[in-house]
């Protein structure tokens, strides 16, 4: 994923963008970068990568090198940002959230058509903000050139830009997949992915964008440059795992959504009867604890913590490369409160399961531990497509999703066919892909949440979130 921060004030901002930014971090992991028009009208431009360390000790030097009334911040798990760029229409920095699936062919039109050259990293890669700055720039006037670019690019483009005149641009993907966030205080505007990030800093809120809205912010106001789209496919993850708790999306908290649909999806497990004889239930920290908060009271089964994760000096799970690694922090970082586990049938409520690395080792550890029984919840439905519009997760195919892996050893290629089927805990193949996921991972029971449900959680218009990575549906 990624993210980014910008604020246009009366006084100088560094300090909003810094922490704003790092508000921003568990949304990214690779690098970072912060760009400010300095007092002399100069851009000025920091890009560290945070695999020596978190956005806050990397970046904690710019209060004493940067200094402007403007600037922007982002984080990012891929290409290095903001770009700084010399143009016929200025000099900007731009950088993105998002992701670019057609690239190597947009790249490849370029290089053919009108020649010219990009920049690559040593892997052979393009930079994704070269090559939006390069749609751009192919455009006589620069807002034609941002419409063109979101035209172009398949997949999800969140752009910012700022102007070396202390304007920021602020643009709305075509399909309003991920959001803008706009607050204001009494010195000027911000902008931000996370609401909570600027609330903290004293801003309050202003609106938020709509699909490919395209803004111009100064300190003395936000004006509309293109008007948004009515049709939205904003994506169902942001409430369900990867958004922080205390933000708000489309008017809706991610907290609050989240002890919701924990509590719908007890409601279910209630009328089924199945959830009888359990002790406690349990989130699976951090992203399913809320969750497992709601199914606990939608059912007045207790909640309880029966392993703590450590996290003083652990850094997050996925953080390393290889899958053995990530494993061996995960089990590390689970240090388990016996007196909750021993003899007890626990009821654990996840976010989601998408490729399922880790949950063998989990069931493992509490079964060693003492535990009588392990069920598992997910509170999203069965993940069956790969997202071609955000890269929320490491899976990189179809074929990383555990649904899918485990479907084909049920039934070959030709079980592809019937995902609808699979998906669905009534039908026979539901019921056989379910169970031969407790198998393969010990648990005493496995159920996921509907997607009606998950979406009446959400409780905005069904027609704009995207629901694809579980129905195929665009």
């Amino acid at each position: 994923m990624g993210a980014f921060f910008g604020v246009v004030s009366k006084r100088d901002c560094i300090k909003d963008v810094f922490f704003g930014t790092d508000y921003h971090s568990h949304l990214a992991t690779a690098c970072a970068g912060l760009a400010v028009c300095r007092p002399d009208g100069q851009l000025q431009r920091k890009i560290h990568n945070l695999d020596k360390g978190p956005f806050r000790t990397q970046f904690e030097s710019s209060f004493n090198v940067m200094e402007g009334n403007a600037a922007i911040g982002t984080i990012s798990d891929h290409d290095p940002q903001p770009l700084i760029i010399k143009s016929r229409h200025g000099v900007y920095a731009i950088c993105y959230v998002g992701i670019i699936n057609n690239l190597e062919a947009l790249v490849d039109e370029h290089l053919h058509e009108k020649g010219g050259h990009f920049g690559v990293s040593t892997g052979g890669e393009v930079n994704a903000v070269e090559l939006i700055a390069t749609l751009i720039e192919s455009k006589e006037d620069f807002i034609e050139g941002i419409r063109y670019a979101q035209s172009r690019i398949e997949g999800t483009a969140n752009i910012l830009i700022l102007m070396e005149d202390e304007r920021i641009i602020a643009v709305r993907d075509y399909m309003g997949r991920l959001p803008i966030l706009l607050g204001k205080n009494e010195d000027g505007y911000c902008l931000a992915f996370e609401s909570f990030s600027y609330q903290k800093l004293g801003y309050e809120d202003f609106r938020e964008l709509g699909p490919a809205e395209i803004v111009e912010m100064t300190k003395d106001g936000v004006k509309t440059i293109v008007p948004p789209r009515e049709e939205m496919r904003i994506c169902s993850f942001l409430w369900t795992y990867y958004g922080y708790p205390t933000s708000t999306y489309e008017g809706v908290n991610v907290e609050v959504m989240r002890t919701r649909n924990g509590a719908l999806l007890a409601q279910d497990d209630c009328k089924k009867g199945n959830n009888k004889g359990v002790d406690y239930v349990c989130g699976v920290p951090d992203s399913g604890t809320p969750h497992a908060i709601g199914y606990s009271n939608g059912c007045g089964i207790p909640f309880a913590r029966p392993y703590i994760k450590y996290t003083p000096s652990w850094s997050r799970s996925f953080m390393p490369e290889k899958q053995v690694d990530r494993n061996e922090i995960a089990k590390m970082k689970q240090v388990p409160v016996t007196q909750l586990i021993k003899d007890k049938s626990l009821l654990f409520v996840d976010d989601s399961i998408v490729r399922g690395t880790q949950l063998r080792e989990t069931v493992n550890f509490l079964y060693n531990n003492g535990a009588k029984a392990v069920h598992m919840r997910s509170a999203c439905p069965p993940i069956m497509f790969g997202c071609k519009y955000l890269n929320f997760s490491r899976a990189t195919s179809d074929r990383e999703l555990l649904t899918r892996r485990i479907i084909v050893e049920l039934e070959g290629e030709e079980g592809l066919n019937y995902i609808d089927e699979y998906a669905d805990s009534n039908t026979e193949r539901g019921k056989k892909m379910r169970q031969a996921i407790c198998d393969k991972f010990g648990f005493t029971s496995l159920e996921y949440q509907s997607l009606e449900n998950m979406m009446n959680s959400i409780g905005i218009d069904k027609c704009k979130l995207c629901t694809y990575c579980w129905n195929g549906k665009e």
